[in-house]
C-alpha cells in the first residue's frame, strides 16, 4: 500500500510517498480504508522528532482520517496516533464515528481532531453549561485554524460571546461568517490590549491556547477573575515562559488538554461524541475546508500550516 512516511525526523522536506506493509491490526483494532487524512500541528511536531510518545521513525504519519470499515462497508471517520496517511489504516471500534451521509471524505478527515479538541477546551474550561446560563467570553488564538473554526462554530451553540485572532482581516472576516463577535488582527495590534478595550477592562472569561513562549503568559493577562488558559498545542516550538505568581491577583489557573490523553478515557470521549452528534445531527457542525492536496503533496500540507497560510483545514487525499 502507499503511504506517507516519516524517514527520519526533521521539516516536511522529510516526508515520503513509499509503498509500506499493510497494517496487521492489534488485538480489538479494526482495518479502514483510508481517503482522506486530515493534517494537524502534531504532526509537524511528530515529524521534527518533538511530540512525546511518538516511536522511532521510519514511521507512517498522521492521525486522523475517514474512510471505509473493512468488516461491514461503513463510512467512517476516525482517530490514531500515527499511520493515518496510509490507503489502509487499523484503529480502535471506539475512535471511530459514523459520516454524516451528505458529507465528503475530505470533511470526514476534518472532524474528530479539530471537534473533539474545541469541545473539549470549552469542557475544561467550564463553560459546556445548560440553556440560560450566564454569557461567557472566550478569546481563542489562530481562530482561522482548524480547530479555531470549529471552537467558533461550537462557541455559537453554546452561547459565548468569542473573540479571536488570526493574522489578517481577511481571514478574520471570513470566520465573523461562522459566528465570531470580535476578531483582532494580532499583527496590527496586540491582543492583551484589545482585549482590555473590548472588554472594558474586564477580560474573557477563558483563553484557548496554542501558541506556546510569551504567549501563555499574555493569554493569562487577558482573563477576568477566575478565568481559565486552556493549552493544548505550541505552535511556535518555543518553552512557555509563565511565573505562577500573576495567577495570584485573579484567582486564575491554566490547563493542559492533550487530545492524545483523553481519546484513552472511553467515559470521557463517548459524552463529547454525545453532544457533538446531535448538532451534527441538526446540521449545526461542518468542518471548515481551506486545502485539499494529494497525499504525494504532504510537505505542501505541512508548510500551508507552518508558514500560517492555511484558512480552516488541510486535507490530504489518499485515494483520488
Amino acid at each position: 500500500m502507499k503511504a506517507v512516511v516519516i524517514p527520519h525526523f526533521g521539516g516536511p522536506e522529510v516526508l515520503a510517498l513509499q509503498e509500506s506493509p499493510a497494517p496487521v491490526p492489534a488485538p480489538g483494532e479494526v482495518l479502514v480504508r483510508v481517503e482522506a487524512g486530515g493534517v494537524n500541528f502534531a504532526d509537524i511536531m511528530t515529524a521534527q522528532g518533538g511530540y512525546r510518545g511518538a516511536p522511532a521513525p521510519p514511521l507512517i504519519a498522521g492521525r486522523e482520517f475517514c474512510g471505509v470499515q473493512e468488516s461491514d462497508g461503513r463510512r467512517v471517520m476516525g482517530y490514531t496516533q500515527w499511520s493515518a496517511f496510509a490507503e489502509v489504516t487499523s484503529a480502535l471500534p471506539d475512535l471511530l464515528w459514523p459520516v454524516p451521509a451528505e458529507w465528503s471524505a475530505e470533511e470526514g478527515a476534518a472532524f474528530p481532531v479539530n471537534y473533539f479538541t474545541a469541545f473539549l477546551a470549552y469542557w475544561k474550561a467550564g463553560l459546556v453549561q445548560p440553556p440560560g446560563a450566564p454569557p461567557a467570553r472566550v478569546l481563542i488564538h489562530a481562530v482561522a485554524g482548524g480547530v479555531g473554526t470549529a471552537a467558533v462554530q461550537i462557541g455559537k451553540l453554546l452561547g459565548i460571546e468569542m473573540y479571536g485572532t488570526a493574522s489578517s482581516e481577511e481571514k478574520l472576516a471570513a470566520v465573523k461568517k461562522l459566528g465570531l463577535h470580535h476578531g483582532i488582527p494580532y499583527k496590527q495590534k496586540d491582543y492583551v490590549e484589545a482585549i482590555q478595550e473590548i472588554t472594558g477592562g474586564e477580560g474573557v472569561d477563558a483563553v484557548f491556547e496554542m501558541l506556546g513562549g510569551e504567549h501563555t503568559a499574555k493569554s493569562v493577562r487577558c482573563l477576568r477573575d477566575f478565568g481559565r488558559v486552556i493549552v493544548y498545542g505550541n505552535a511556535t516550538g518555543e518553552k512557555s515562559s509563565l511565573d505562577p505568581r500573576i495567577l495570584y491577583a485573579k484567582g486564575a489557573s491554566v490547563h493542559g488538554l492533550w487530545l492524545t490523553y483523553l481519546s484513552r478515557k472511553p467515559a470521557i470521549m463517548a459524552e463529547s461524541w454525545k453532544w457533538l452528534s446531535v448538532e451534527l445531527g441538526k446540521g449545526n457542525l461542518r468542518p471548515v475546508i481551506g486545502n485539499v492536496l494529494p497525499m504525494a503533496r504532504a510537505a505542501d500540507a505541512y508548510r500551508l500550516l507552518l508558514e500560517r497560510r492555511n484558512y480552516g483545514k488541510v486535507v490530504l487525499r489518499i485515494r483520488e
